[in-house]
């Protein structure tokens, strides 16, 4: 398996500025087949779904194509996929829709290894039914998950797992199903925040043992919004206030307003760029995906091997703080006596674009006392080892 990367690269207008983009954890660049899906969308015919004009079945079509794209992509039925305008908004609507049923003396647990969206909508609706807030907390030495402290949080009292299945600072990825297994058994839901995740892995939501999965097509070559993921019986027994003249039906009745087409369009080209990049002879949209990620994986991980080996050669310059030995080529540093926003602004003068900040992830930062600003450096699959060596020259530069 392998991917042809001047083929791959080819697509993406934005590579021809000849800057070296290591920003994908942010969001990654954007290929032209999803550009030209959104556009082609917006220029219709279109109008509201329907069944009778051709702009109202061009509607559907982006819609009813949408949810089978993501149901490839993330191993549901297309009925329970629903669109969100980012992965932050969804889980804060489906953490109201969820509290509804929370009462004073339940309890929910929460991971210090998550970025604030998995965090804050939780703890807000806690305080609101007056639930108690557990924590799993993060082992500063390995930068993984402390399962100890999972162990004492949980109870017949927890209502709720809210878990990340991959950092977006630190790379590191928690035993996502061991902990969805030990919540399942005293009755509680397990809610995962996929959007790092999804972007380096290819996502089997029931085999995460997941009750509801989200994740962000812009973190994988789409356009800006969120997709969240559950059984479809799970999703009948949540009830959200809506309008009374919209759909009760499953998924709609969680997607408020009129859908952005163009977006569901440019969403689920996204998802077929992705099976495509080495798509081998699988008959099924799911079976290239698997071929097709697993490639990206492999060239991934090349690139981090290298990346890291280059860094080593700083010595005590710089501090990397991923260490958990199962991770996503993602890399959060420090650097010895020198602020991380000027390596920032040196890269960017030298091509080289690598963010500096503490990238909403304000518990690991916190739990880890990890000094903010510091460089963060995801790898994508457009990447290559002269990104990668660019990357590594600019920094011994500014060192």
């Amino acid at each position: 398996m392998a991917i042809d990367l001047t083929a791959l690269r080819a697509h993406f207008p934005s590579l021809d500025t000849g800057l070296a983009y290591f920003d994908g954890p942010a969001g990654t660049q954007t290929p032209r087949p999803v550009a030209d899906a959104i556009a082609a969308t917006l220029t219709g015919p279109l109008s509201n779904r329907g069944t009778i004009s051709p702009s109202e079945l061009n509607a559907e079509r982006a819609v009813t194509d949408f949810r089978a794209a993501y149901a490839d992509l993330l191993h549901l039925p297309a009925n329970g996929i629903v669109h969100g305008r980012s992965a932050t908004q969804l889980t804060y609507d489906f953490s109201r829709h969820l509290a509804k049923s929370w009462k004073a003396g339940d309890e929910i647990i929460l991971s210090r290894l998550d970025h604030d969206a998995n965090v804050r909508p939780w703890i807000q609706a806690a305080e609101r039914a007056g639930v108690t807030v557990r924590w799993i907390e993060i082992d500063a030495g390995t930068t993984e998950l402390d399962l100890d402290s999972y162990d004492r949080a949980l109870s017949a009292r927890t209502r709720l797992v809210a878990v990340t299945a991959a950092s977006n600072v630190l790379g590191t990825k928690p035993p996502v199903r061991r902990i969805a297994d030990r919540a399942h058994e005293v009755g509680a839901l397990v809610y995962v925040d996929g959007v790092h995740y999804a972007a380096h892995h290819l996502v089997d939501v029931p085999a995460l043992g997941a009750d509801l999965f989200v994740c962000s097509p812009y973190k994988f070559l789409g356009p800006h919004c969120g997709v969240l993921a559950a059984a479809p019986g799970f999703l009948e027994t949540l009830r959200p206030d809506k309008l009374l003249p919209s759909t009760d039906a499953v998924p709609e009745r969680f997607e408020f307003g009129t859908l952005p087409y163009e977006i569901l369009a440019g969403a689920t080209a996204a998802v077929d760029f992705l099976a495509a990049m080495d798509p081998g002879t699988g008959a099924s949209r799911r079976e290239r995906l698997t071929r097709s990620l697993g490639s990206m994986h492999e060239h991934e991980q090349s690139l981090r091997t290298r990346l890291q080996e280059g860094l080593r050669a700083f010595g005590d310059a710089v501090t990397l703080h991923s260490n958990a030995p199962d991770r996503t080529p993602t890399l959060l540093m420090t650097l010895e006596d020198r602020d991380a926003r000027e390596a920032q602004t040196h890269l960017v003068a030298r091509d080289v674009v690598a963010a500096a900040g503490s990238f909403y992830a304000y518990e690991p930062f916190t739990a880890l006392k990890l000094k903010d600003p510091a460089l963060r450096v995801g790898l994508a699959p457009y990447n290559t080892t002269d990104d990668v060596d660019r990357l590594l020259d600019g920094l011994a530069a500014f060192l």
